[in-house]
């Protein structure tokens, strides 16, 4: 199984998670699993969510959201190791108690306020506060982050994640535009990221050489 990148402790996969992460070990989970609600699409690109809300960006079409990431999956990778799973709400996974909360404060529109991480971490609930929506965000100017994913996550909200897990290598079997992998990278971690459209997997691999995207 040859990667699609591997520089420095940091290792891409260009294909299907199920079939790939079983071969491969890692000492903890820290991923954001497809929900099945059509991101992959851009279905939500152009709506408005309140008065506050600009026009999102156009990302193009995939087929990575048509259906949830099967909760039988996410049971199996996170069975024995330290894992956080965003979005845990959306699938089947055994009750725990040491839930993630990230907080967008985004204002008065129709997005929601949090998202939710399930861990099976043995811990309290935790509330991280990042602004992340258009001219809100947290970090502005020369500072602010760029998007290059419909779903994609803070960096400094997976660096956040990481600080819970223990240390070793972390992997992310959908990876997106690989947050988790650059988080991993600055902090001096090493991760896996498998992603199942090539186009992310390119992002990511940029983004971990800082080279410079167009926009």
């Amino acid at each position: 199984m040859k990667p699609y990148y591997e520089h420095a402790g940091i290792t891409i996969y260009h294909g299907d998670a199920e079939a790939i992460a079983p071969a491969l070990a890692c000492d903890c989970v820290l991923t954001d699993p497809p929900y099945g609600i059509g991101a992959d699409r851009n279905l939500r690109a152009n709506l408005q969510h309140g008065a506050a809300a600009a026009p999102s960006r156009d990302y193009g079409e995939g087929e990575w959201d048509s259906a949830p990431a099967s909760s039988e999956f996410l049971r199996l990778i996170t069975q024995g190791v330290p894992s956080i799973v965003w979005g845990g709400n959306y699938f089947a996974l055994p009750p725990m108690r040491g839930w993630l909360v990230w907080d967008k404060d985004n204002g008065n529109n129709g997005y929601a306020d949090c998202e939710l991480a399930w861990t099976n971490l043995p811990q309290a609930v935790r509330r991280i506060r990042w602004r992340w929506m258009g001219m809100l965000q947290e970090l502005a100017g020369d500072a602010k982050e760029p998007r290059w994913h419909p779903t994609q996550k803070p960096e400094p909200v997976m660096q956040w994640c990481l600080g819970f897990l223990p240390e070793g290598c972390v992997l992310d079997p959908f990876m997106g535009s690989g947050t988790t992998l650059v988080a991993a990278k600055d902090l001096g971690r090493k991760a896996i990221g498998i992603e199942i459209e090539e186009r992310y997997c390119e992002i990511a691999a940029k983004r971990l050489a800082q080279e410079v995207l167009p926009l």
